[in-house]
Parts: C-alpha cells; sequence; structure tokens
C-alpha cells in the first residue's frame, strides 16, 4: 500500500508519524547504551570479586597441593573469562549496534527533513493558486453586480420620458463599460480556475504522492534497520554463548578434580613429621631406684633406659621438637624482637623440620639450584657464542668487552654449585646415607676460565666426564684440601683436560688403607636408580675413563642427570655404565609423566 494514495490528506499526520519514529531510534540507542553500561558494571564488579579471592602468595604456598583449592582458584579464573565476554558484549553493542544506529539516526532526520520540506513547499504552492482563485473569483463577483447595476439605471433612464437623451446615453455607456469589465473578470476567473485545478491535480496525483513515497520508503529503511539492528544484538550473544559455555565446563572440570582421597594423602605429605610412635613407658620401680653405694654410704638414684626418650619419641614430635626458652625475671629486658627472631629463624639445611618436612624442602631447595644452573649455563654459553663471533668479526663488537660477564657468570655457577653440593650433602644427612657426592669446584674454575681475554674453543670439543666418586670413609675424617672440600677421586684419568693434578695434603689411599678396604666402583655404580631414559643423538667414542661409547640412535637408561658439568650417567643396555655429553642425547624423564 502506498501512502502517496492513501494518505493523501494526511500531510502533517505522517510528519507526525516520522517524528516518532525519530524518536523511537533514540530511545532504543539509550537502552543499548544503558545496557552496554549494565555489562561493563558487570563484568567489573565480577573482575573486582575474583580479585578479591585470587590466592595469595602465603594461600599458594599453604593451599596449593589440595584439589579443592586448586579447583576454586579454576574457578576463579573461569569467572574472569566470563566477565571477559560481557565485556564483548558491551565492546561490540557499543562499537558496531550504536554507531550504526547513530548513523541512521543522522540520516533519517535529514532525509526526513528535505522531504517534509519539499511537501511544504508544493503544499504553500497550492496554497498560493487556491487564494488567487479566491481573488479572481471575488473580482468577477463584484464586477457582474456592478454591470447588473449599471443595466437596471440604463433600463430605468431609458423608460424615464422626463430625462434627457444625453443622459440617457451616460447611462447606456455607463452599462456598456460594467459589462465590459464583468466579462474580463470573468475571463480572468475561469483562466485561474482552470489553473488552480491543474495545480490541484498535479498536487494530489503527482507532487504529494511522490514526496509520501519517499517518506514512506525513508520509514521502512528505518524498520528494516532497526530489525538487523535487533538481531545483531542477539547475534553478539548468540556468539559468545559458546565461550561462556566453556567457562562453565571449564567450572564443572575444575568441580570434577577435586579428590578428597588425595587431598588427605597431601595433607599427610605437607604434615608428617617422620618420626616413630613413641614406645610404652617403662614401669619405674621406686623400691629398685636408689641402690646404697657401698663404698661411701650415699644413695645412687638410677632411671630405666626405657624412660630415656629416644629419638622418635614425643619430644621429637611436631610440637615436641621445639625447645621451650627460659623466661623469667633475667629475661624482662632483652628485646622481645630479638628473641623471636633468635627462635623463629630457620636453619640453613632445615634440620630444625621434622625429617619428612626437612626431605621435602631440602629437595626443593636442590631443584630451584639445578634450575638456576641451567639458566647460568646456557647464558654463558650464549656470551661465549657472541664472543667467538666478535672474535671472528671485530666490526660486530669488542670480544673483551663480555670478559667481566663471562667471568661474573663463572663466579656464579661456581657459587650454584657448591650450593647444590652443599644441599645434597644436607639430604644425604636427612636420609641416613653418607655423602658420595661432591660438585664443589676446582681451583680453576669458570669464574677465571677467560682472564686470558681470548677464546680457543671450539664448539666441538666435549668437556671431560666426571669422575668416579670414592664412597665417603669415616678413615677420611679430619682430612681435606684448601681449594675444595671433597674428596680426590682415585680414578681419575691423567689425560682428562682441565684437571691439573696438585699437589694435595691428603695421604695417598696406599698409605691409608688396602684395596678391600674400599667398595668396588661397579657396586657405587648400582646404587643409582634408573630415573628416565635417552637416545644418542650423534655417535660418541670414549677417550676417558668413566665415559661410554655410544652409537647414534642408540637406547640407553639414565641414572643421574647433568649435574652442570655437561656430562650425564647413563647405563647401556649390555649393562655397561658410564658418562655421555648431555647435549649428545635426548633425555625423557620418569617424572614429566606424572605432571
Amino acid at each position: 500500500m502506498s501512502w502517496g494514495t492513501e494518505l493523501w490528506d494526511q500531510y502533517d499526520t505522517v510528519a507526525v508519524h516520522t517524528q516518532k519514529g525519530v524518536d523511537f531510534c533514540e530511545r532504543f540507542t539509550n537502552f543499548l547504551k544503558e545496557r552496554s553500561h549494565i555489562e561493563f558494571e558487570y563484568a567489573k564488579n565480577l573482575k573486582r570479586l575474583v580479585k578479591n579471592y585470587q590466592p595469595k602468595k602465603k594461600d599458594e604456598e599453604e593451599y596449593g597441593q589440595f584439589t579443592w583449592a586448586k579447583a576454586f582458584w579454576d574457578l576463579l579464573k573461569e569467572l574472569h573469562d566470563l566477565a571477559g565476554q560481557h565485556e564483548v558484549i558491551a565492546e561490540n553493542t557499543q562499537g558496531n549496534v550504536m554507531k550504526d544506529l547513530n548513523n541512521l539516526i543522522q540520516d533519517y532526520k535529514q532525509d526526513r527533513k528535505k522531504e517534509l520540506q519539499e511537501g511544504a513547499k508544493i503544499q504553500e504552492h497550492l496554497k498560493a493558486s487556491l487564494a488567487q482563485l479566491e481573488k479572481r473569483e471575488k473580482q468577477y463577483e463584484k464586477a457582474f453586480r456592478e454591470a447588473e447595476k449599471a443595466t437596471d439605471a440604463y433600463r430605468r433612464a431609458d423608460a424615464d420620458i422626463n430625462l434627457s437623451r444625453a443622459e440617457v446615453e451616460k447611462h447606456r455607456n455607463n452599462m456598456m463599460l460594467k459589462s465590459q469589465q464583468s466579462d474580463d473578470c470573468k475571463n480572468e476567473y475561469a483562466s485561474q480556475l482552470q489553473q488552480t485545478n491543474q495545480h490541484q491535480h498535479e498536487h494530489y496525483h503527482t507532487h504529494m504522492p511522490q514526496v509520501f513515497q519517499r517518506l514512506q520508503n525513508i520509514d521502512e529503511n528505518r524498520i528494516d534497520k532497526m530489525k538487523s539492528y535487533i538481531k545483531q544484538s542477539a547475534d553478539i550473544e548468540r556468539n559468545i554463548i559458546p565461550i561462556i559455555n566453556t567457562c562453565i565446563d571449564g567450572m564443572v572440570k575444575a568441580s570434577d578434580s577435586i579428590d578428597a582421597v588425595e587431598d588427605s594423602r597431601s595433607v599427610v605429605n605437607k604434615y608428617k613429621s617422620g618420626y616413630p610412635i613413641p614406645s610404652d613407658i617403662a614401669f619405674d620401680d621406686l623400691s629398685n631406684s636408689q641402690v646404697p653405694d657401698g663404698r661411701n654410704g650415699n644413695t645412687l638414684t638410677t632411671t630405666p633406659k626405657n624412660l630415656n626418650l629416644e629419638k622418635g619419641s614425643v619430644r621429637q614430635t611436631v610440637s615436641g621438637g621445639k625447645s621451650k626458652k627460659r623466661t623469667g625475671i633475667l629475661g624482662l629486658f632483652s628485646s622481645s624482637k630479638t628473641n623471636v627472631t633468635r627462635s623463629d629463624d630457620p636453619k640453613e639445611d632445615f634440620s630444625d623440620l621434622p625429617p619428612s618436612q626437612r626431605k621435602k624442602q631440602l629437595l626443593k631447595k636442590i631443584d630451584s639450584i639445578k634450575k638456576e644452573i641451567t639458566r647460568e649455563t646456557a647464558e654463558r654459553e650464549g656470551m661465549l657464542k657472541m664472543k667467538d663471533v666478535y672474535v671472528q668479526n671485530p666490526a660486530l663488537g669488542d670480544p673483551n668487552s663480555l670478559d667481566k660477564k663471562i667471568e661474573e657468570n663463572g663466579e656464579k655457577l661456581d657459587s650454584c654449585r657448591k650450593e647444590l653440593s652443599k644441599f645434597v650433602n644436607y639430604l644425604d644427612d636427612a636420609e641416613g646415607k653418607k655423602s658420595t657426592t661432591s660438585l664443589a669446584v676446582s681451583d680453576d674454575s669458570l669464574s677465571r676460565s677467560t682472564s686470558d681475554g681470548s677464546v680457543n674453543r671450539d664448539p666441538n670439543i666435549i668437556p671431560p666426564p666426571p669422575s668416579i666418586q670414592q664412597p665417603n670413609n669415616d678413615v677420611y675424617t679430619g682430612y681435606s684440601t684448601n681449594s675444595s672440600n671433597h674428596w680426590p677421586p682415585p680414578y681419575s684419568s691423567p689425560d682428562i683436560p682441565n684437571s691439573p693434578k696438585k699437589k694435595s695434603s691428603i695421604p695417598d689411599d696406599d698409605e691409608l688403607h688396602s684395596p678391600d678396604e674400599f667398595e668396588d666402583p661397579e657396586e657405587v655404580l648400582e646404587q643409582y636408580p634408573v630415573i628416565g631414559t635417552c637416545r644418542a643423538l650423534y655417535s660418541f667414542t670414549a677417550e676417558n675413563e668413566g665415559s661410554v661409547t655410544m652409537e647414534e640412535n642408540e637406547e640407553m637408561s639414565v641414572l643421574e642427570q647433568d649435574q652442570g658439568d655437561g656430562w650425564t650417567r647413563v647405563r647401556k643396555k649390555d649393562e655397561g655404565e658410564g658418562f655421555v655429553p648431555t647435549s649428545y642425547i635426548q633425555i625423557h624423564f620418569f617424572d614429566q609423566d606424572e605432571v
């Protein structure tokens, strides 16, 4: 249906209707604006909620091993992602729908104003034509009445015998003039009527229908655009529903990951002291507690052996292992802060902790030191390669500029290896083993490897394998070298580079013990458990004692990981054991499968 034919007389009504369309668009824009604001506020409040309940570092250390805590933290992550999706709704609504809607409103207002102005112009033209017609009609009516009066006056004068012929002729001339004027006005009126009818026909059949049709098209375009914008708003939410469902699935998965049995096991691992349960307390027979001393007549007090609390008794539980500080008058003027600090400071070897907790902390410390050694070693390799490049092409940089950094890196590696050796010994002590591992560096350490300022480093040169360590024996107590705290390797080869022999103050083995007093090196090697597997990337020929030959793609078992010296202890399928270059093999540790 066309507005031009059906609403030909409703111009003002159409103008009001199109204005309502503008008002509705603006109202819808305000709705989207407020909706976006609500989405932003909702996302903001959700993120604030997540932030308030995010675990602090203390909470992670306290509850990090429990599945219920991890599940809650995973839920917080999913909730944070869900909040982000509500921000996406608001951003897409503002950036796409509201932007296009504002453009539509501007275009709609301009087109509507233009068409209304054109319609008003056409209507003014018709009104002017009708006013001219009305004017011509009034002129014609006036001239016609005057002509009638002039005719009646002439007839009366012509019938009056008392009037002279001159007066009669005057009335006749006046009648002729008025009649002519009436005919002229009649003709003008007829002509104006014809023009007005033509203008009115064009107004109602051509000009105004075109204006109405254009207004109808503009309004229908607005309606179609509103339809698409409402659908687009719905599509924005539909598009994020899969992501929201993924977040919800993540929350469900987090809840499914909660395992009460595993949490109970974690509680045991976290708080287990490792002390044995106290044995029964023996009966104290007072009748036998005092025995007279026949020599001087005095009385001796004896205590049953069972009453002496041995290691593992209640005295050595988590609460009993802490010694109580004496307080009283003598402590009134002492600093409480100092006292607390002295009693609460953890020891370096964690000996103030129960055995199980001590082992856990030592293993954690050893792992962090190994990671630091790996990082520093990689950094050192990079600096050495860069120095090689500078040596080959001095235009890129001064090779000597890296000497200080390389020396500092070597000092860090030396320090880390000493720390590693120290904490490995602590761990051996905690496990009740004798220390068989020593990673202390020799006098020709890495920190002094670049003192000459030159690099003659061949990337194909492999560092020598570590010597097989002699088991620690009580007979060695009291002997040590000035340069390191580990016993000299009895099986070290004199051909291994970077291992210059030094005159040591330790007596030779032949002077202290016979060969039978030491364990066989093969028995020492059998003490290493299999911790992973490896595959040879390249062939390697053993040239030093302690290393083994391997072929490319040969599968072997890993007994001991690289301690920072570039060598890994492996066991071949033929039961042969020894060291191979770490860079020549691809290693897979069994503990990686548990992660």
